[in-house]
């Protein structure tokens, strides 16, 4: 529908939308001002990732939209996308909030509020993109319902999907106000956004909006991080009085932490430990630095000594236990691959629920490589570990006759297990009764180290 002045009946220029130059200083005033001088909640200082833009016809500016960075964590929101706390902490930055919308006073007019949001929205992405480098996939914004009915978001496309926290915390905004909950409202940036940001992997145009601190941010909440401080804090201390500026929980929580994301690296181990927040920090009984309100993680030394000292088996099953008492309550990104800690300070083996994605237990040995076989043989015989009606999956060097046992005849479940050209005689064996399977279960691959089949 045209849009025509009452005085000459004739079409009024479309809109459209301007952004507003990083260096252009008196733009920049001229939007905080009529903020201040309109917007129920005055100008909004910018913080992070923002982006200015300026809905005009022709050159008259007509109304104002100010978008920022996600609000952290919204539980609405967050169950609505279907994410867990790890993929929120990656991909949090695809989703961006409008935490200001204003229609000029002397520009109101019926229907122009979504008409405003309908242009902006359309122009949105590849504004962003050309600011940051990449496209978001979700807008989100809240209103006052006691205020406002929020008719143009809902004319505009966007769904109403929830409410902010009972005490306003959640809200971008501070509001003057006795804090009450928001609506909270979302708009999809394309049509497969829930999909786009629970997937497995993202799009190239996404990709440099994954947050880089992510893959080491620990996904426990604070009750699990508690929980399992609580349980490497029985650990017996190997160190001497005098050397225990940091607990034996705290240093072994850390360790499982990056265990847990999939650290075999010490360096990535501390690294995941220096991600933590401070409120994380102290759960973890970390102290504040002499005169400060920070506090600091171990060093890379702290954990060499401890885990040079420590004995792995006692802390494989601390975390077993732990493991096993918190099944189905883990996020399922917390599956590992790993299976070394480098460095020489010792092997660890994970067993994984591989359609939840989450560890369910843990064997140590002190001697690292050379011992895999073993530790996860013991593993799967440990009376911690259930295996009925259960399938293990492995790769050749697990395609042992001990093995094969523990899973079916000691623990009643069944085992696929690859076989490579480096054991002739099973090799031969398996491509014979393949050969009279059906083309379904012929399961034959290609690779540089010869070729493979499961059976």
């Amino acid at each position: 529908m045209k849009a025509f002045n009452d005085q000459t009946d004739r079409p009024m220029p479309p809109l459209r939308v301007q952004v507003m130059e990083p260096n252009d200083s008196a733009w920049r005033e001229r939007f905080q001002h009529l903020l201040a001088q309109e917007h129920p909640l005055g100008d909004r200082q910018p913080k992070g990732r923002t982006l200015y833009q300026v809905i005009c016809r022709g050159e008259q500016w007509v109304g104002l939209m100010f978008w920022t960075g996600s609000c952290w964590h919204l539980k609405a929101r967050d169950q609505w996308i279907g994410w867990d706390a790890v993929t929120r902490s990656e991909r949090l930055q695809l989703l961006i909030h409008q935490a200001r919308f204003l229609v000029l006073e002397q520009s109101r007019e019926p229907n122009l509020a979504s008409q405003m949001l309908g242009v902006a929205i359309r122009e949105l992405p590849s504004q962003w993109e050309k600011a940051f480098g990449y496209r978001p996939l979700l807008a989100e914004t809240f209103t006052d319902p006691e205020s406002h009915a929020g008719t143009c978001y809902k004319a505009a496309g966007w769904q109403a999907i929830g409410h902010s926290g009972r005490d306003g915390r959640h809200c971008a905004n501070t509001y003057p106000q006795v804090p009450r909950p928001k609506k909270l409202w979302v708009k999809a940036l394309v049509s497969d956004a829930r999909e786009q940001l629970c997937a497995r992997a993202l799009a190239p145009a996404q990709q440099a909006g994954i947050a880089g601190h992510a893959a080491e941010r620990s996904a426990l909440k604070s009750q699990q991080l508690e929980s399992l401080f609580q349980a490497f804090q029985k650990v017996p201390d190997p160190r001497a009085r005098s050397g225990r500026r940091y607990l034996i929980g705290t240093v072994l929580t850390l360790v499982a932490l990056g265990l847990l994301r999939g650290a075999v690296h010490l360096n990535t181990i501390v690294r995941t430990a220096q991600k933590l927040t401070q409120a994380q920090r102290k759960r973890l009984r970390l102290a504040f630095k002499p005169k400060t309100r920070f506090r600091p993680v171990p060093g890379y030394d702290v954990f060499r000594e401890v885990l040079r000292r420590v004995a792995l088996d006692a802390l494989a099953r601390v975390l077993t236990q732990w493991l096993q008492s918190h099944a189905g309550e883990l996020p399922r990104t917390l599956a590992v691959d790993g299976k070394t800690i480098r460095d020489h300070l010792g092997l660890i083996v994970t067993l994984i629920d591989t359609e939840e994605g989450a560890p369910v237990a843990v064997a140590a040995h002190p001697k690292g490589q050379g011992h895999e076989l073993k530790t996860t043989q013991a593993l799967l015989a440990s009376p911690a570990v259930n295996l009925h009606n259960a399938v293990v999956t492995a790769d050749s060097l697990h395609c042992q006759d001990q093995t094969a046992h523990i899973i079916t005849r000691e623990k009643g479940g069944d085992y696929l297990l690859q076989v490579r050209d480096n054991q002739p005689t099973l090799h031969e064996f398996a491509q014979k009764q393949l050969a009279a399977a059906p083309p379904l279960f012929a399961l034959p691959t290609a690779s540089t180290d010869g070729p493979k089949c499961a059976t």
